[in-house]
């Protein structure tokens, strides 16, 4: 019952990006979740950073595809390919037989949607998929003893979704989950230089700007000064039609974000209001934590303490939490079952 041999795996199925977590290895597979095929042959021509570097660029018979969407499967045939080809990526085999895989999903993920996801790992040929809600799993890979009577809060804003949970006693006490997250902050960030600069950038090149420049909140120097950072951007001019060289600050970003990081910070206010109040007590002693990538905006938690009052820390490896949690969950099986009930519930 207890223990998972170097065959189990877990799984962080993301909109944005798949990791693969291995006993012993520790995070083998870390890819953009992006599939290239060739739509005359139906061949794979990419997967990962090869597919992602495409696109935008790619001929009209190449097809670039993310098959996940705001957290859930929207190409089942593609995610089923991509998964097969990332775990053979980390285990050097084509099709393994007879292993246990934990995989994390946002915790507002219908059933169906659940059994999208068990349906596509078990066509690897898995003998047990275990769903987790990504809270959970976050939690786990951040270091919380989500067994504890003492509750823990955490916030995993990832590509498509942004999760919020409070946990305690091995299971969600209350939780948000958002629609919302890395993914429309890139789509805020392409309207704001649209409108503001008259300039059309794409996913990738906001995706930069977001990674470089993103602000929550800028911060001040001695004198009381915004300190202003800046990066080279380019796209195309919308008046002139030729591509072009522009600069971008911090403060655009934080302009751009603004409310992208109001909506997550009102959904941490929501979670919080929800909960019970000797939940809430523990959560206003401890404070929260912050998980995913859009966990790395510079001062968003920051922006989360002036505007809650809560302390708030940042994971130590964000964007690995969700997987290091699920590779963690199959140290105990009699636990991850009951951690995997409770997000059917």
């Amino acid at each position: 019952m207890f223990g998972f041999s170097s065959r189990d795996m877990g799984i962080d199925l993301g909109t944005a990006n798949t990791l693969i977590y291995i006993k012993d290895k520790g995070i083998v597979v870390n890819e953009p979740s992006v599939i290239a095929y060739d739509k005359r042959t139906s061949k794979i021509i990419a997967i990962g950073s090869d597919a992602k570097a495409m696109y935008g660029k790619a001929p009209k018979n190449i097809v670039v595809v993310r098959p996940l969407r705001d957290g859930v499967i929207s190409d089942f045939d593609m995610c089923a390919e991509m998964l097969q080809r990332f775990i053979g990526m980390a285990t050097g085999e084509k099709k393994i037989s007879g292993f246990r895989v934990s995989v994390g999903v946002p915790s507002g993920v219908t059933e169906v949607e659940k059994l999208a996801v068990e349906e596509v790992v078990m066509q690897m040929g898995a003998k047990d998929v275990y769903v987790l809600d990504e809270p959970t799993a976050a939690a786990l890979g951040a270091g919380y003893d989500v067994d504890s009577s003492t509750a823990c809060m955490i916030a995993d804003i990832g590509g498509g979704t942004s999760d919020i949970a409070i946990l305690a006693l091995g299971g969600i006490v209350v939780s948000t989950s958002l629609r919302y997250a890395g993914d429309k902050f890139n789509e805020a960030i392409i309207q704001y230089i649209r409108k503001k600069k008259g300039i059309f950038i794409g996913e990738q090149t906001a995706e930069e700007l977001k990674m470089n420049v993103g602000s929550a909140y800028i911060d001040l120097d001695d004198d009381g000064k915004e300190i202003i950072r800046s990066m080279d951007a380019r796209g195309r001019d919308l008046v002139s039609g030729l591509p072009k060289t522009f600069k971008v600050t911090n403060k655009d970003m934080e302009m751009a974000l603004h409310e992208s990081m109001n909506m997550i910070v009102d959904a941490i206010k929501s979670t919080v209001e929800k909960a019970p109040p000797e939940v809430a007590a523990d959560i206003a002693e401890n404070g929260m934590m912050l998980a995913g990538g859009g966990s790395l905006i510079e001062n968003l938690d920051k922006l989360i303490t002036e505007k809650t009052g809560m302390a708030v820390t940042v994971a130590e490896n964000p964007k690995e939490a969700v997987a290091l949690g699920t590779g963690k969950s199959l140290e105990d099986i009699e636990k991850l079952q009951m951690y995997a009930k409770d997000s059917k519930r």
